[in-house]
């Protein structure tokens, strides 16, 4: 095979481009929304509710996507909310992935009775009802984004150690770690540069999709009000601010709706692209 086929066939795909341009766009407004609008998200105008898109007759120039209810300007909660979807995405993939793959990594590799433990543990949490452990943790902690993290970080986990875990068991019976181990290679070895390597890009392209999930579960609970506080913008929070005025002040809840779609659907494209451009086949 030439270099040229080689470089083509590992060449990103269309699909992987365009979810990591939508992907890059919503990092990018994440962490520059403050200079993007110099506008206050929070900023109530109660001369100036329920006023329409500015390409909506009727509309505001300086209010491109109008505003809300209580006259703060949409434009300027979508931007900030952006900043709490890639915050908590993130940082729930860090959580649940950092136990997840330590979990899956011990129960692949040393198999028996810590297997079997690891596997009751998996079943237990995922018997748990989500909405059920989300309600006691805001009871007990308050709504804070600390909270949300912490119930999604505690909730994800079990998808890497079921992934980890098969992945973890097949590499086990490989010939590369036999010679590893008669070469006097120790297990925390074995498991570091070996195991570890070849299940990196499972791992990454299992990360993506996790969050996507975690966006939404953010979103559902901000929309439920378990989510983060009232003065932080969120795009679930705007949801359920929007769903009473869907007759009269439509896209209170229709741009946050569409920022939640755009992001999710950008974050699993990229996955799907990745997942493609990582398997071997």
């Amino acid at each position: 095979m030439t270099d040229d086929v080689v470089r083509r066939k590992r060449a990103p795909n269309a699909t992987m481009l365009a979810g990591g341009a939508i992907v890059l766009i919503v990092g990018f407004i994440a962490l520059f929304a403050p200079h993007l609008l110099h506008v206050d998200p929070n900023l109530q105008d109660l001369a100036s509710t329920s006023v329409p898109p500015a390409f909506v007759t009727g509309g505001n120039a300086h209010h491109l996507l109008g505003t809300d209810h209580l006259g703060r300007d949409m434009l300027a909660r979508i931007l900030f909310g952006s900043r709490i979807a890639v915050i908590v995405g993130l940082s729930v993939v860090l959580i649940g992935g950092t136990i997840g793959v330590s979990l899956g990594l011990l129960a692949g590799y040393a198999g028996g009775w810590v297997d079997d433990a690891i596997g009751r543990i998996v079943d237990v949490q995922l018997a748990f009802p989500f909405i059920l452990l989300a309600v006691a943790l805001v009871a007990v902690l308050g709504s804070s984004v600390t909270t949300v993290i912490a119930v999604l970080g505690v909730t994800s986990w079990v998808q890497y150690v079921r992934v980890v875990r098969a992945e973890t068991k097949s590499l086990r019976e490989r010939d590369f770690i036999t010679a590893a181990k008669a070469t006097g290679a120790t297990n925390l070895r074995i498991v570091v540069k070996h195991i570890v390597p070849n299940i990196t890009s499972v791992v990454i392209v299992l990360a993506t999709f996790e969050v996507a999930r975690a966006i939404i579960l953010e979103s559902a609970l901000s929309f439920l009000g378990l989510g983060v506080p009232q003065a932080i913008p969120s795009w679930g929070a705007m949801l359920a601010d929007g769903r009473q005025f869907l007759d009269t002040a439509w896209w209170i809840g229709t741009f946050p709706g569409i920022a939640i779609m755009l992001t999710v659907l950008g974050v699993n494209i990229f996955g799907d692209g990745l997942r493609d451009y990582v398997d071997p086949r």
